[in-house]
């Protein structure tokens, strides 16, 4: 028993693992550009003040919402086409952190 609840929490953790180093993958290919040195007032991934903020005012729903639709400074889907509204997710939460 005490094997098969530490092979499942390692299969938890590969597959953390494995979804972070995606949500990685993504932003480095759609998002970093402007949000690594805050371009066209781009909010700076890891500026967890104004992730926090803009969290609390619009919520999650929201800023998926303005990525979708596109904002003046940044194109519909953020140029990540193939995302979905959890991919969005995610790196809302990856770049907030």
């Amino acid at each position: 028993m005490k094997m098969m609840m530490l092979s499942l929490m390692v299969l938890g953790l590969v597959v953390v693992s494995n979804a972070y180093a995606d949500v990685e993958k993504i932003y480095a290919q759609s998002c970093a550009t402007c949000h690594d040195s805050g371009t066209f007032n781009a909010p700076k991934k890891g500026d967890v003040t104004t992730w926090h903020r803009l969290n609390q005012q619009k919520g999650q729903e929201a800023l998926i919402k303005s990525i979708r639709q596109g904002m003046p400074q940044m194109p519909a889907m953020g140029l990540c086409q193939n995302c979905t509204d959890e991919d969005f997710a995610k790196l809302i939460d990856y770049m907030s952190r």
